[in-house]
């Protein structure tokens, strides 16, 4: 979205609601007719030809009446693994001063992030860069970043600040090998964030190939099923159910939602990545 048009349309918001910034990850590309993100997830009618085309703001209810601001951050997340991947900085830092324009235009306004994938490390770098209170809560889904860079963004002032839900699955672990491969952990022992985070504050872990986790989710009145397969690195929110998950973190209504579903998960430390479970790269 243009900023001029994003600023108009944040003076015009009346609602004091909650806005969801969605980012998606690799191989988009709003300047790619075939791969715009725009025409796909991010989209509330997107084309049926691809049978991951699901729709993130309708289904995060972003289309009814009283839902607050979407906006959907599209950026060029086209090319080799490793130069996407270090562009996604250069991304957190415009999605910084975007998310500062909208503060500065609508101090009232609160913001929430859902990312997928790369999109995780866009998200990650924006917070290291905000300051307190800018980012209400982050929705990572199958996360395509190392827990060091995480555990850094954590330590800023929007990151101790924040809440953060880390959505992994098993059926993910080829993708994060993939990541490792393709983008070096910043150091040897450094892992992707399927290895979970469990020591940052507001930070919560949810496997959802956990048989403990979706019976934990059922207690919320969440009903999903386990893994139909065992590769997949869209399951986090292909699968039916996890879209009323992701409306609860982002409800203002429930400012405990997360303390709650973080008191009900099992407590157990997930496996690395290669070893069996979750988090990394974004081929949509």
């Amino acid at each position: 979205m243009r900023q001029p048009r994003l600023a108009l349309i944040c003076i015009a918001c009346t609602r004091v609601r909650p806005s969801t910034v969605m980012i998606h990850g690799f191989r988009f590309s709003p300047w790619d007719r075939d791969n715009d993100p725009h025409a796909h997830i991010l989209s509330l009618h997107p084309g049926r030809a691809c049978w991951k085309a699901v729709s993130w703001p309708r289904h995060l209810h972003l289309s009814h009446s009283q839902a607050g601001l979407g906006i959907g951050f599209g950026w060029h997340a086209r090319g080799s693994l490793a130069r996407v991947a270090d562009r996604a900085f250069d991304l957190g830092l415009t999605l910084a001063h975007m998310i500062s324009e909208i503060k500065v235009l609508r101090p009232d306004i609160r913001l929430n992030i859902l990312a997928h994938s790369l999109g995780a490390r866009v998200a990650l770098a924006a917070v290291a860069q905000l300051p307190q209170g800018h980012v209400q809560r982050l929705i990572l889904l199958s996360g395509a970043e190392y827990r060091g860079l995480a555990q850094a963004a954590m330590a800023t002032p929007c990151g101790r600040s924040a809440q953060v839900l880390n959505v992994t699955s098993g059926e993910n672990a080829l993708f994060d090998a993939i990541f490792r491969v393709a983008v070096p952990a910043p150091g040897w022992r450094d892992w992707p964030l399927s290895a979970g985070l469990a020591d940052a504050p507001g930070w919560t872990d949810l496997r959802v190939d956990c048989p403990a986790t979706l019976a934990a989710l059922r207690g919320f009145g969440i009903r999903t099923r386990a893994p139909v397969t065992r590769v997949c690195h869209w399951s986090t929110y292909l699968r039916p159910g996890l879209f009323k998950l992701y409306r609860g973190v982002c409800d203002p209504a429930q400012p405990d939602f997360l303390a709650r579903l973080a008191a009900t998960l099992p407590q157990t430390t997930p496996p690395r990545a290669g070893r069996g479970h979750a988090a990394r790269l974004s081929p949509l």
